[in-house]
């Protein structure tokens, strides 16, 4: 009996991305794409709604971001495999995403068949993790490997710090999680304290140069 079609749902903060990764997936043997999300609020609604087989999840994408919404969509579709995309090998937190309900995780430089091929792994319960991902968590976990300032922050500490690092304020940011503002502020002040930055331009540097998030364009 012929196999159905994996469903996919594609979340990219970029339209050209998104309509070109389309196009190449639907030639491939197996693979659907059902929808796609240009937000972290929109993956969780179309997650719900069209209930597919796969998310292929931006890490940066904007709104609540692609941590929070893998935990989201992991919470209210248990069994779901979200397979996270990062533009850079370096990005800080595989561990994190995983450990938020990710299946896998790859660079947008890895081939589409590669992708493909992810997607199919993912499916079938099975977990991906990409050989430069790999290679890079390995080496972060010997003695003398390059610790990073991030690393000692919680769930949830990085995930305002990561919308704090997209240029969202705490009223912001206290809309998205669902917490109030004081509580907001009160995750603020302390990353300041466990990065060693004194404001949101240090932090959002910071997190530039460890290439957690992409340099901010000018529009």
């Amino acid at each position: 009996m012929e196999q159905p079609d994996i469903r996919v749902l594609l979340v990219d903060h970029q339209e050209l991305v998104r309509v070109g990764m389309q196009r190449l997936l639907d030639d491939m043997q197996q693979l659907c794409v059902v929808g796609e999300a240009a937000s972290g609020e929109d993956a969780v609604q179309l997650s719900r709604s069209l209930k597919p087989d796969v998310v292929l999840m931006d890490a940066q994408i904007p709104g609540i971001g692609g941590l929070e919404a893998t935990r989201r969509i992991a919470r209210i579709r248990p069994g779901i495999a979200i397979l996270v995309v990062t533009p850079q090998t370096d990005d800080l937190f595989p561990a994190q995403l995983l450990e938020a309900g990710a299946s896998g995780y790859l660079t947008k430089h890895c081939s589409i068949e590669e992708i493909a091929d992810a997607i199919r792994v993912v499916a079938s319960g099975e977990r991906y993790i990409s050989a430069d991902i790999a290679r890079q968590m390995a080496l972060s976990m010997l003695p003398g490997g390059e610790q990073s300032p991030f690393d000692r922050l919680s769930q949830r500490e990085l995930q305002v710090m990561l919308m704090v690092a997209q240029g969202q304020n705490v009223h912001e940011i206290s809309g998205h999680l669902c917490l109030s503002s004081k509580t907001v502020s009160t995750y603020r002040y302390r990353l300041f304290d466990k990065l060693g930055v004194d404001n949101d331009v240090e932090l959002t540097r910071l997190a530039i140069r460890h290439g957690i998030v992409g340099p901010v364009m000018e529009t």
